[in-house]
């Protein structure tokens, strides 16, 4: 980029689901739906970027067998190794390249999630010099993380661009008035798209190449210009709407 951006002065880009394969909605539908729940988007809501014992505790009340909330966290984590024995995590497409984009645009760049530091380390060390130190945040105790982010880099909300799969991130997002970009899972089961559409995302991506400098310098003067969110309680409804699929992009404009 020749200009710097107004506002915007760090990228928070989670791992799992943006940076990394999605390989979490996949296993919740599987254990909910092999032990006799159904599974939905409340249910996806409950688990989805919780602190572990929350989502154990959750997954538990999603199905009919009693578990508890260790039980649960467990029989999970133990189906996720025999999972990714066979669908192993791996480094999304236009990953790096992204990360050269945000850098490009002066942007700091920091990776968060909820897993440990060495999960980062393990699928992404190799590209450790792109970030910002510390590199990687585990936001596992302070849920969804947004506010502790932010503030570890001493900014305020709308400095910071967050990039993420998940809804519930979306709505505290919002709620602190901080830019947000959607890259919900292609996962068939997947409710995180409608569910950012309804939080009044105006930009959800399909893949990571449609995060470029025509949209980060359009996120950047939304964020210079309060005009970040769609409005109105049907906020998902309005304006344009393009589907996710089949890599297309959707855009959700104000009405």
């Amino acid at each position: 980029m020749t200009d710097r951006l107004h506002r915007l002065r760090l990228a928070a880009v989670n791992i799992d689901g943006v940076l990394l394969n999605d390989t979490f909605s996949p296993l919740i539908h599987r254990f909910v739906t092999r032990r006799g729940g159904v599974y939905s988007a409340d249910v996806e809501r409950s688990v989805f970027s919780q602190r572990q014992s929350d989502a154990g505790l959750a997954m538990a009340a999603a199905v009919p067998q009693e578990l508890t909330g260790e039980e649960a966290l467990a029989a999970y984590f133990e189906e996720r190794a025999a999972y990714l024995a066979d669908h192993p995590v791996h480094v999304t497409s236009g990953a790096e390249a992204l990360l050269r984009r945000l850098a490009a645009a002066g942007l700091d760049v920091v990776c968060y999630g909820g897993l440990a530091k060495s999960h980062f380390d393990e699928h992404l060390g190799a590209l450790a010099h792109l970030f910002t130190p510390p590199h990687y945040l585990c936001t596992n105790d302070v849920r969804p993380g947004l506010r502790e982010i932010t503030a570890h880099f001493g900014l305020e909300h709308g400095q910071v661009l967050f990039v993420d799969d998940v809804a519930r991130v979306a709505e505290a997002a919002r709620a602190l008035g901080a830019p947000f970009i959607g890259r919900p899972s292609d996962f068939e089961h997947s409710h995180q798209g409608e569910l950012m559409r309804r939080a009044g995302v105006r930009h959800l991506v399909a893949g990571l190449d449609e995060i470029d400098e025509r949209l980060l310098r359009t996120v950047d003067a939304e964020a210079a210009a309060g005009t970040l969110w769609t409005t109105g309680a049907a906020a998902g409804a309005a304006g344009e709407r393009v589907a996710v699929a089949a890599g297309e992009r959707v855009a959700v404009a104000a009405g």
